[in-house]
């Protein structure tokens, strides 16, 4: 089965959470407040399209509302034929995994890839998520030339960042994670099959007891259910 760049970030936090995400989404519970930070974060994502200048986005929608991946994926091989300066949104897909790259900016040599973060500092999962982005474009002949945090930038002592920009009354800055990246690249590489096997519909539920990856690097939504499992079997 497909993975996307969220699946494979999840998996690796708890192989259980994707296993659930597919066979037993109605479980999960989502607390406000996370779902206030996630809105927050999809609104500065958008607000940073514009950081380098006129973009095309290639976001697509079914009639039911569902992403229109195909069509994503058609938009984004023409923009890329065209050599449109700075594409958002564009989506990769390699033997069914995918991601849908924040900002993906034509440089002179090739291309650089931008994930943006609603955050001041950069953290592993976000580099892992970059890493998974390498990942499919490469396998798709995307010529990447470095990958790139985009962060709030907050002026925080000690911080070392390429460059600092600011938009419509927002501060950014941006973090090279290349090396880091390319680390993680490989580790996406070995485990995008596997975790695919945990999505098929006669998967067994993976044996995982509760621990310290039920609060990191975030609070699981099945932290409820996982638990209460747990507590039954004491």
């Amino acid at each position: 089965m497909p993975v996307s760049k969220t699946d494979f970030v999840r998996a690796v936090q708890c192989e259980k959470m994707l296993w659930l995400d597919a066979h037993r989404p109605e479980l999960k519970i989502i607390p406000p407040e996370v779902q206030q930070r996630l809105d927050a974060g999809n609104e500065f994502g958008d607000k940073a399209m514009s950081l380098f200048g006129p973009f095309e986005e290639t976001t697509a929608f079914k009639a039911d509302g569902k992403l229109d991946f195909s069509a994503m994926l058609e938009t984004t091989k023409r923009l890329l034929d065209e050599g449109y300066p700075v594409i958002c949104e564009g989506a990769f897909s390699w033997y069914g995994n995918y991601c849908a790259v924040d900002i993906l900016r034509k440089s002179e040599n090739g291309y650089i890839l931008y994930e943006v973060k609603n955050a001041s500092a950069p953290r592993k999962e976000f580099i892992l998520d970059l890493g998974f982005q390498r990942l499919i474009l490469n396998k798709c002949g995307v010529k990447l030339i470095a990958s790139m945090l985009v962060l709030r930038d907050d002026e925080e002592e000690g911080q070392v960042c390429v460059e600092r920009l600011e938009k419509d009354g927002i501060r950014y800055k941006i973090v090279d994670a290349t090396r880091e990246a390319k680390i993680l690249e490989r580790q996406a590489g070995n485990r995008v099959f596997e975790f695919g096997k945990l999505k098929k519909k006669d998967a067994p539920a993976p044996e995982i007891p509760v621990g310290e990856q039920c609060e990191k690097p975030y609070r699981c939504w099945y932290f409820e259910h996982c638990h209460k499992i747990f507590k039954k079997g004491e």
